[in-house]
């Protein structure tokens, strides 16, 4: 889909299809009134006889009318002023997409400024608006003989701006909602792929491929034989019952020089989790070729920040790798040696996230970063405390977590403090080693953190838990790009 903003009389716009809003209690929109007095009154009309009431998502299309250069009009409700929050802004775009692919429209011109939102500024509206259209057009068909496609005609939506001096803001906002959903669907492509395909040569491959040609990115991969001389001994507890090879991939983004602080971004890859030799139940089980979400993000958010060509560096580090049932692999009881030094003892092979991600942590102090933020499936406990709305952000820098608290707000992909509390500590405490990989049945989200906090002493770090937030399941089974959203505008939110 090609956006463009514009500044135009909606009057005297060429277009397919004006897209305008209406509100309830027979209140017409900026430019509703603009076209109502062109067209002799015709939309006080539709509202006095009932035909559209402005309710939120309400849609009505009418054909070429009197005074109006557009083709069409499309009337979309935008319900009551008082009650105008983000999640009925998205109800309207989304509901307008839909009748814009109705439609049979090429082109159309949105008026989307025209609605106001308490602590928005019109180019929210704008930013907001794309990154919802192109989820609405994303399709995963790359595994099916016949493609899906997309079978709607609209090729190019331009957004109107509400002043001329307006308009290179405006661009700034609609490009940042571009790279976005390139992002997402990055992350999205990744993360629907099966792990028969996504394995972590496969996602060193695409890392590689994404780098291709880009002056600032960087891509380097270690293999299994870098990782022992590094004595990564928990990440390679995981992949010892697997057959692939893991990777660590790394990504440098270098948009400050040399000299900058990185962010750095950490991202759970594992292709595919049986649970190891603490096998999994079988139900639902196809599922977890989304445990490689967290490395999807990652790379998702790379790939905005290279298309936004931001002025600050970023590291993204992905461990990633299989965890397979086999006679090599880890049992329980197992005692390991971490990066750091730290030994741990495995009383759960399925809690394997936290002993792929305690050493990339580790690893990550050689970039001397500003801050570390992990990304990962981790828990099943994250879905309980919070369902699939936020994400879970646990942390030692309270500065950092209400940073990407108000990230979350910004780009509608919210995140919730858990506690982080030195109580939790003792739960994975071990008599065999320093400490164990799993806290019992309490708080095992925080328990979950807490290993993780072992290992990050020497920065600011946060933890994203998004085991809720990834993929979807049923029959929207599939991953949802979150959180690029978050991590790319807490980026922007850096410079």
């Amino acid at each position: 889909m090609e956006f463009t903003a514009k500044f135009t009389n909606p009057q005297k716009q060429r277009t397919n299809c004006l897209v305008i809003t209406l509100f309830e209690a027979k209140k017409l929109s900026a430019t509703a009134e603009i076209i109502d007095k062109a067209s002799s009154g015709y939309l006080s009309r539709l509202m006095r006889s009932g035909d559209v009431t402005g309710r939120a998502g309400q849609t009505l299309l009418l054909q070429k009318i009197d005074g109006v250069e557009a083709d069409r009009i499309l009337l979309v409700g935008s319900g009551k002023d008082k009650d105008m929050n983000q999640l009925v802004f998205n109800k309207i775009v989304n509901s307008m997409i839909s009748a814009l692919g109705d439609s049979g429209a090429k082109d159309a011109l949105a008026c989307l400024t025209d609605i106001s939102i308490n602590n928005r500024d019109p180019d929210w509206n704008l930013r907001q608006a794309v990154i919802l259209i192109n989820s609405s057009q994303y399709r995963f068909d790359q595994m099916k003989s016949k493609k899906i496609g997309n079978k709607i005609k609209l090729q190019k939506i331009a957004l109107q701006v509400q002043s001329k001096a307006g308009l290179k803001k405006a661009g700034v906002a609609i490009q940042q909602g571009k790279a976005i959903s390139t992002g997402m669907d990055q992350a999205r492509d990744l993360g629907n792929m099966p792990a028969n395909v996504c394995t972590p040569t496969y996602i060193a491959k695409q890392a590689m491929l994404m780098a291709k040609g880009e002056k600032k990115l960087k891509v380097s991969v270690l293999e299994e034989a870098d990782m022992r001389k590094l004595k990564m001994g928990s990440l390679l507890s995981v992949s010892a019952g697997s057959r692939q090879p893991a990777k660590l991939i790394t990504l440098e983004y270098k948009g400050a020089g040399a000299k900058g602080k990185p962010v750095v971004l950490v991202g759970k890859g594992v292709t595919f989790d049986t649970g190891g030799i603490s096998l999994k139940p079988g139900a639902a089980m196809d599922e977890m070729k989304f445990d490689m979400c967290g490395a999807a993000s990652v790379v998702g958010t790379l790939k905005a920040v290279t298309a936004l060509n931001l002025p600050i560096n970023v590291v993204g580090i992905i461990p990633a790798t299989e965890n397979m049932p086999d006679g090599l692999a880890t049992k329980p009881g197992d005692v390991v040696t971490s990066m750091s030094g730290q030994t741990i003892e495995i009383l759960n092979t399925d809690a394997e996230g936290r002993l792929i991600l305690c050493d990339a942590l580790t690893y990550a102090e050689k970039f001397k970063p500003r801050c570390v933020i992990d990304i990962a499936t981790l828990t099943g406990a994250c879905i309980v405390a919070l369902g699939k709305i936020p994400s879970a952000v646990l942390g030692n820098n309270a500065t950092l977590i209400n940073n990407l608290i108000d990230s979350g707000k910004e780009i509608e992909d919210k995140v919730w403090e858990l506690p982080l509390w030195d109580e939790y500590q003792d739960q994975i405490n071990s008599n065999f080693a320093d400490m164990a990989n799993i806290g019992g049945r309490d708080a095992g989200t925080i328990t979950a953190a807490c290993f993780l906090s072992r290992f990050t002493k020497n920065y600011h770090w946060a933890h994203l838990d998004i085991a809720g937030t990834a993929w979807t399941s049923g029959e929207q089974k599939g991953a949802t790009g979150r959180p690029v959203p978050l991590l790319t505008q807490f980026i922007i939110d850096q410079l």
